[in-house]
């Protein structure tokens, strides 16, 4: 395991320990991970050595999850949702031009950093946010880090991006080389490149990049969303994990009309829900799910702007007669407009926080309950906005497995530094290492990764009800999730993992190709410590 060591001088490098790197390492995968860059710093070139310490920092670090997504699909408002402060702007300005990463700090502090390594630090503006000015040349600044005593950012740090489809290129390329698509389109036209230009991008992006990813999507997927998703996954796991660490939201759920989804009735909420299951076989198997978000009323309910003074305007509203309010909600210009006792511009405020469809939930809630608090109605918007889903998929899918995600990004920005030396002998001396730790029963789990990919590519073809069998056993964290009997009896659990177990084995041995064979030995392997871990848990041992 990682302990402290001396530092040493190896070229005018200093070697540091994983222990020196700072932070805490997600788990046992990345603590290897973290042990063979650290053994491997003496053996590889000055240079190499460096992005190994960079790696190694990274290790160290919260799981870095982006938030990307078309031009105008609510990112920033999503981005401020999950944080719970409405620290990111969402009207246009320069620093929605610009990549901005969202870090734990114990003092709030913003610092532009700049393309040359200056860094600058601002002042956030008068209502808490990011400056949408920010004073200096944009040309110049590379992207921001904003500090925040925020405990959720103590497990994970969030990165705003520009949105994809704007019109301003720099933006644009900005969100790209986050995501790993302009080396991702670099790769696929001029093919194999090395170089030190290579190795700088690429120890850069081992600091920089995402290692997961929440993208955000409206009511229409198009193409560039999907290579934006192939690109991530392919530059992040190397092998584009998409299940593993990629899920997606269908945010602005409140505006999709239900007649336009045969079967949704007159419901919102179902129509989005329907929708959403829609985009999500759409974008299967780049992301591990879709699922409707109403990002406005979770950044108002969640950041504190939603307020008491709020609550009694949706009271007095709640008491105009039905057939006015029917029509006051059908449109915004409408209901600012109608004559009304409660201002047109406590309205509009109302509108900016809500929208129409928060405002209707807020009175409903209010009528059935006509003693409700502004605290009580601000948790039913809360429920009503869909983040407490989305939070708790994140947990799932990327808590759950901060450890696998950040290791097997680590063990890609290894490969590719070590492919970037331009030195044979240096590339495999990592290579080999790196097959010394795969073959550890502790890295199963990054095996499990690679065979996912292998099939969530199409590397690897399988029947599709064995590909969606291995997807969902290498894409869930939860035992139940990964068999597909969620909240079954233990006992059965058990059984069912070990029936597989030995199918999967019997199936790698006798029908399968070779490259099937390889895979279907790794399924094999987790059906039967799924059914260890089951056994060890159970109370009866």
């Amino acid at each position: 395991m990682i302990t402290p060591t001396r530092s040493r001088l190896r070229g005018g490098t200093r070697v540091t320990a994983p222990a020196e790197q700072g932070g805490r390492l997600a788990g046992p995968l990345s603590t290897s991970v973290g042990n063979l860059c650290h053994r491997l710093q003496s053996q590889v070139s000055a240079r190499t050595a460096a992005g190994f310490a960079e790696v190694m920092r990274r290790l160290g670090a919260p799981l870095q999850v982006a938030v990307a997504g078309r031009i105008k699909s609510g990112k920033s408002t999503l981005v401020n949702a999950l944080i719970g402060r409405r620290v990111a702007p969402t009207d246009v300005g320069e620093c929605t031009r610009l990549v901005t990463r969202f870090q734990y700090g114990t003092v709030d502090r913003v610092e532009v950093v700049f393309t040359d390594g200056r860094k600058q630090v601002l002042p956030f503006a008068p209502d808490g946010s990011i400056p949408a000015e920010l004073g200096v040349n944009i040309d110049e600044v590379s992207h921001l880090e904003a500090y925040l005593t925020n405990a959720v950012l103590q497990g994970m740090t969030v990165i705003d991006t520009p949105g994809l489809g704007s019109l301003d290129a720099a933006s644009v390329s900005r969100t790209e080389e986050l995501l790993g698509a302009a080396k991702h389109r670099k790769d696929g036209e001029d093919g194999e490149e090395t170089g030190s230009d290579e190795l700088d991008d690429t120890s850069r992006n081992a600091v920089a990049g995402a290692e997961a990813v929440l993208y955000v999507v409206t009511q229409g997927v198009r193409a560039d969303d999907q290579q934006a998703l192939a690109a991530f996954t392919a530059a992040t796991a190397s092998r584009e994990a998409g299940p593993v660490n990629a899920i997606a939201v269908l945010n602005k759920a409140d505006t999709i009309a239900p007649e336009s989804v045969d079967g949704a009735g007159d419901d919102v909420w179902k129509a989005a829900t329907m929708l959403a299951e829609k985009q999500a076989a759409t974008l299967k198997p780049r992301v591990a799910d879709v699922l409707p978000v109403i990002g406005l009323l979770a950044e108002s309910a969640e950041s504190g702007a939603f307020t008491s003074a709020d609550a009694d305007a949706l009271r007095q509203l709640s008491e105009v007669d039905d057939a006015s309010l029917e029509t006051m909600l059908i449109s915004a210009d409408i209901f600012t407009t109608w004559e009304c006792d409660v201002p047109s511009g406590i309205r509009l405020r109302l509108l900016e926080k809500l929208d129409l469809y928060g405002i209707r939930c807020a009175i409903e809630a209010i009528r059935a309950e006509p003693e409700i608090t502004a605290g009580a109605l601000r948790r039913k918007l809360l429920d009503a906005s869909g983040l407490a889903a989305v939070r708790a998929r994140l947990a799932m899918v990327f808590a759950a497995r901060a450890d696998g995600i950040k290791a097997a990004a680590a063990l890609a920005s290894v490969t590719a530094l070590a492919h970037a030396s331009g030195d044979p002998a240096e590339r495999q001396r990592v290579h080999d290492a790196i097959e010394v730790l795969l073959a550890k029963p502790e890295a199963h789990q990054l095996r499990l990764l690679e065979a996912l990919t292998l099939v969530a590519s199409g590397a690897v073809d399988m029947p599709e009800d064995l590909s969606e069998e291995v997807l969902r056993v290498g894409s869930n964290a939860d035992i139940g999730a990964q068999l597909g009997m969620p909240g079954r009896p233990r006992a059965e659990l058990a059984a069912y993992a070990l029936e597989r177990a030995g199918w999967w084995r019997s199936f790698a041995s006798f029908g399968a190709t070779p490259a099937q064979s390889r895979v279907a030995h790794v399924v094999h392997r987790a059906y039967f410590l799924i059914w260890q871990q089951i056994r060890t848990d159970s109370p009866a041992g």
